[in-house]
This record gives C-alpha cells, structure tokens and sequence, in this order.
C-alpha cells in the first residue's frame, strides 16, 4: 500500500522541490506535477509530487495520518478523523449512477 504524504514546497530547483512536511525536509520529485511555487501544497508519494492539493486537504490528510500514527503506537485516533464520523456512507458518484440505473446486484 502506498500512502500520500501532504508536504508544502520551501523551494524549487528545476524540476526538484524542497519541501517539508510531519516528518520534516525532504526533496521531491515534480516532474508529475511540473513547475510550482514556494507555499504550495502537495500530496507525495515515494518522494514524487503526485498532485497539487489545497492547505484544507493537507490538514485533513495529516490528521489522518496522526491518528493512524497513534493508533499503531497503542493510542487514540479520537478526533483523526473528524470529516469522516458524522456523516453517512456514499457510493462514489459512478457507482451512484449504475445503482441509481439499477445496474446493481444488490
């Protein structure tokens, strides 16, 4: 499994970043992402920039991630993830549309 880090870019170098995020400096790779700019957030993964995020995602994204961290140490993950408790399960919106068709087996 593959996990994406949030980290925010310090600064570019060509098509390397050096940015920093819950487990601190590191370079990247953004040639996925191309040319971006100091503040920028970005969800990495295997030290490549995979995508462009925004301050709010990171946030929920590194919660998340804490509470994982947590969890794995004999902690809580209370509070983690507080976007996710109080709301109901949802299909993804293709999905939705087949079970809304009556494609489902269900």
């Amino acid at each position: 499994m593959c996990v994406g880090i949030p980290m925010q870019i310090l600064s570019v170098e060509g098509i390397a970043a050096r940015a920093t995020g819950a487990e601190g400096e590191a370079l990247i790779d953004l040639s996925l992402t191309g040319p971006l700019t100091p503040g920028t957030w970005v969800l990495t993964h295997l030290g490549c920039a995979r995508e462009v995020i925004s301050p709010e995602e990171a946030a929920l994204i590194a919660e998340a991630l804490a509470g994982l961290r947590s969890l794995m140490a004999g902690g809580s993950a209370e509070g983690a993830f507080a976007d996710l408790e109080n709301r109901s399960p949802a299909l993804p919106p293709h999905l939705e549309a087949a079970r809304a068709a009556g494609l489902s087996k269900a």
